[in-house]
């Protein structure tokens, strides 16, 4: 049996591989030998005909790919290069990468090519938290681990649906509830998470603020603050106490379109359970005030002390397997390293321990603004920007404008591989080892389980063959991803609280490591006071908005059986799918007045481009509301590309739209 981990999700199973199936690792703490239909599949995502097993080349998008040599592609890319000004390259990676290959393309992209236009699609994901994080608490740390549920008296669920997104974790949060842990479930949509709610409350969508202040409000006028807490931990107490005297309070509760039972309801759940998690995901993070919503759910822990003690805190849940590992390298365009930012000292750092004089001295572009900018050469791995950036129509217009699209994955029926003039083969979950860090900062050893398909390469290979032909051989020259893990340990003892460097592949092979738990101990904060902040913020209705012409918003979200657009999960093991890739969630209500009948074949327009779905008539979302997964490839034709002013991150949950039945011609 070979020992590794889950490839999917940002729970990170633990799994073992005897040559023929995957089971669960019954000794591995965080899954304790259960996986989802996604995990358990996971070998068929190798098998795969749609595999990528050759370099491919064309001269322009129109042209037919043509097989290449790596000695080739890699020749035409650091020629393209090193023939660029360095602010015209750019590298789009992805939190399917493992920390070792984040690491080596942060280290060429900012050390040695010298533009910081580096970042991952974990900023169409998670910066919203980042940015929050780093606001509140002056460094991006969750300070929850995923077993805290079993010590917690009540679990909040806000914007997140566990019971598809993270299913071993939900499955955990159904014991919990066994053991006595209430369950608050807020969404739009009666998810199959509701399912198992104590208290469900369907709010209205963009009025995530509001709630939390109402939640603020209350505790501020009922005297439950803990001032012992914030006496030694919290800035800012009367600014906000101030400001929230003047907050309207039946016009935010109001807009949340809940009534004053159901928020009582709930507040008698808070006030009277001492131990208080509440855990968030896309439904917060995707927005045009995604930063300020989560800022808003922090205050209420900040406040109460409900935080740095067993079954208390904010628990962002990441989406994907390695998004944490790629915030730690600093592979985001906002970071510079190790949690390092651009300032004078961190720059000073880590040009010492690279050995370089090439680092950028600020902050480059993010992935929500490549395509905007004046980029000649953009180097994606293990994404599809095409497919998940938001205005789709825009993103084909302006991908089509950049000289050099190079992009290194495992599968060739990607969307952006229309537009693609490189195509580099690279392997896949289980044709590679390395480490992967899940979303409570548990770092983790996947190991390799096949041997590598003939001519593909372990991503950080191909990033050391590009900076080797653009003649760092000395700087790059790691014999496996073990002797990339070592360095990196090293480089995060320039902020000691990244402790890596306690930890080995050894070691990791047996069990996995807990980074950061000396923060939690001590209740460190690591704002210039080392106290936490609190931020006032207001439900500034920013974004799109409903009209006569555009009367729905469209909701999105992942469904459980299938993984992004589908490409390791549309396969033969669709007996195991009960949902297809595509349908269209629509209130019983709405489709009697629009005239629409279950199964109808539909059309969704919004100002930006339009799709066709199948109608799924439904009492559990709320009227002048839809929802479809984002396993439809198409769902990016609606969605608007408002971004959050802060992090930068896309509005996909508030985009309006109109539905049209389309009429068989029979």
């Amino acid at each position: 049996m070979i020992k590794s981990v889950c490839g999917y999700c940002g729970v990170g199973c633990g799994l073992e591989f005897d040559t023929e199936k995957l089971i669960g690792d019954v000794a591995y703490p965080i899954n304790e030998g259960k996986l989802c239909s996604k995990g358990v599949s996971e070998l068929i995502s190798i098998q795969t005909s749609t595999r990528l097993l050759r370099p491919k080349i064309r001269n322009d998008i129109s042209e037919p790919y043509e097989i290449s040599t790596w000695e080739d592609t890699i020749n035409v890319i650091s020629d393209k290069i090193k023939n660029t000004h360095k602010d015209k390259v750019a590298f789009y990676l992805s939190g399917q990468l493992l920390t070792e290959d984040y690491y080596l393309a942060n280290k060429l992209a900012k050390g040695f090519i010298g533009t910081s236009n580096v970042d991952t699609n974990s900023r169409t994901c998670m910066s919203s938290a980042i940015v929050a994080y780093k606001k509140a608490f002056g460094i991006d740390y969750v300070p929850v681990r995923m077993d805290d549920i079993f010590d917690s008296n009540l679990l909040i669920l806000v914007g997140a649906n566990t019971a598809e997104a993270h299913v071993v974790f939900h499955n955990r949060i159904k014991k919990a509830k066994k053991n006595g842990l209430k369950i608050v479930v807020i969404d739009p949509r009666f998810t199959d998470t509701a399912k198992i709610a104590d208290l469900y409350l369907p709010i209205k969508t963009g009025t995530d603020i509001d709630f939390f202040n109402l939640i603020t409000k209350r505790i501020l006028d009922e005297g439950l603050e803990d001032m012992d807490f914030i006496d030694k931990y919290v800035n800012n107490y009367q600014l906000l106490k101030n400001k929230f005297k003047r907050v309207a309070v039946t016009k935010m509760l109001k807009r949340t379109g809940l009534s004053k039972e159901q928020f009582e309801e709930f507040w008698l759940l808070f006030k009277n359970n001492p131990n208080i998690i509440s855990a968030w995901t896309m439904g917060l993070n995707q927005s045009s005030q995604g930063v300020d919503k989560n800022l808003a759910l922090i205050n209420i822990h900040l406040l109460t002390g409900k935080i740095f003690k067993e079954g208390n805190g904010p628990l962002s849940l990441t989406g994907q397997p390695n998004a944490m590992g790629g915030r730690e390298v600093g592979a985001l365009s906002t970071m510079l390293a190790v949690h390092m930012d651009f300032d004078k000292e961190s720059i000073e750092k880590v040009s010492n321990f690279w050995d370089t004089t090439n680092l950028p001295k600020e902050e480059g572009l993010t992935a929500t603004q490549m395509l905007d900018a004046d980029i000649d050469v953009l180097i994606i791995c293990h994404t599809d920007p095409v497919y998940h950036l938001p205005n789709r129509n825009k993103v084909e217009k302006l991908i089509q404008k950049v000289p050099l699209v190079v992009e290194i994955n495992a599968y060739e029926s990607s969307e952006t591989s229309k537009f693609s003039h490189i195509q580099l083969p690279a392997a896949p979950w289980g044709e590679k080892e390395g480490t992967q860090t899940n979303l409570d900062r548990t770092i983790t050893k996947q190991e390799q389980l096949s041997r590598t398909s003939i001519d593909c390469k372990k991503d950080w290979e191909v990033f050391q063959l590009i900076a080797q032909n653009l003649g760092y051989r000395k700087q790059f020259n790691f014999k496996n991803s073990q002797a990339i893990f070592e360095e990196y340990q090293e480089m995060t003892k320039l902020n000691p609280h990244l402790n890596m460097y306690e930890t080995s592949y050894a070691k990791l092979r047996v069990e996995p490591f807990i980074w950061g738990e000396e923060i939690y101990k001590n209740k460190q904060f690591f704002t210039p006071n080392k106290k936490a902040n609190l931020h006032f913020v207001q439900n500034k209705l920013l974004s799109e908005k409903t009209n006569l012409k555009y009367p729905f918003i469209l909701l999105t979200g992942r469904t459980r059986d299938q993984w992004h657009s589908g490409t390791k999960t549309n396969l033969p093991r669709t007996l195991l799918t009960f949902k297809p890739l595509n349908f269209c969630e629509i209130n019983k209500k709405d489709a009697k007045e629009f005239g629409i009948l279950h199964n109808d074949k539909i059309k969704v327009i919004s100002a930006r481009g339009e799709l066709t779905s199948i109608a799924l008539l439904t009492d559990n979302i709320k009227e002048k509301t839809i929802f479809i997964p984002v396993s439809n490839r198409d769902m990016n034709y609606l969605t608007n590309d408002t971004l959050d002013k802060e992090s930068l991150q896309p509005d996909y949950n508030h985009s309006a739209v109109r539905i049209e039945r389309i009429l068989s011609l029979i």
